[in-house]
C-alpha cells in the first residue's frame, strides 16, 4: 500500500563558491480526503492521492526529490582536482489530510491517526536515505583522480553523480519493497501499541 517514492529527481552540476556539508531542504503539502469508513478513505487515497513516475496507481504519500551537486576545482601541480564538493537534497513531502467525517467511529479515527503516522514516518525514512547517498555522493567526489584540465575532472564527476544516483534509486526502491511485504504486521503492531497506550490513558 505504502509505495510512496517518487523516482523525480534533477542533478544539477555547477562549479561553486563555499560548499557546505550535504544537508536536505524538505517541506510539506497536504492533498485533502473525505471518508467515514475505512474502505472510503482506501478508496479518497487511491482517487486523491499523488501520482508517482513509473506507477498507474496513486499513492498515500510521496516524496519528490532533486539533488544539487556544487563543485569546487583547484589547480594542483599542474593539474586540477576538486577542492570542494556539496550536495543537497531538496525534498517535498505529499501528505494526506483526513477530513474527518461525524459519522466516523472512533475506530475509525485511531486506524487513521495510526495510518498517517506510518505514512508519515516512510516518507521522512525516503528523504534520510537521500541525504545519506548524497553523503556518499560529497564523499566519493572528493576521492576524484587530478586530472589535465578541469573539463576532464567535471566529466567525471558528471558520471560519478549519475552512478550513485542510480545506486539511490535502486535503494529507495528496495525500501519500498520491504515496506510493502511488512506492511500488514506492521500496522497491527503501531495499532496494538496505540491501543495499549490508550487503555493505560484511561485507567
Amino acid at each position: 500500500m505504502i509505495k510512496a517514492f517518487s523516482g523525480a529527481f534533477a542533478l544539477s552540476l555547477l562549479a561553486a563558491g563555499a560548499a557546505q556539508a550535504a544537508s536536505v531542504a524538505k517541506t510539506y503539502s497536504y492533498f485533502s480526503i473525505g471518508g467515514s469508513t475505512l474502505d472510503e478513505i482506501e478508496e479518497q487515497l487511491g482517487r486523491h492521492g499523488p501520482e508517482v513516475k513509473g506507477s498507474s496507481q496513486r499513492h498515500p504519500g510521496a516524496t519528490r526529490m532533486q539533488f544539487n551537486t556544487r563543485i569546487d576545482y583547484v589547480d594542483y601541480n599542474g593539474r586540477c582536482k576538486v577542492s570542494k564538493a556539496a550536495v543537497t537534497v531538496r525534498a517535498k513531502v505529499i501528505l494526506p489530510k483526513w477530513r474527518r467525517s461525524r459519522k466516523a467511529g472512533k475506530d475509525v479515527q485511531v486506524i487513521w491517526d495510526t495510518l498517517a503516522s506510518d505514512i508519515k514516518r516512510h516518507e521522512d525514512r525516503h528523504v534520510e536515505i537521500a541525504k545519506n547517498h548524497a553523503r556518499d555522493m560529497e564523499k566519493a567526489l572528493m576521492r576524484l583522480s587530478p586530472q589535465a584540465s578541469c573539463a576532464a575532472v567535471a566529466e567525471q564527476a558528471k558520471a560519478l553523480t549519475t552512478r550513485l544516483l542510480t545506486r539511490h534509486d535502486t535503494a529507495q526502491s528496495e525500501f519500498d519493497r520491504v515496506e510493502g511485504i511488512n506492511f500488514e504486521s506492521r500496522m497491527l503492531r503501531l495499532l496494538r501499541y496505540r491501543l495499549e497506550r490508550m487503555q493505560a490513558a484511561s485507567r
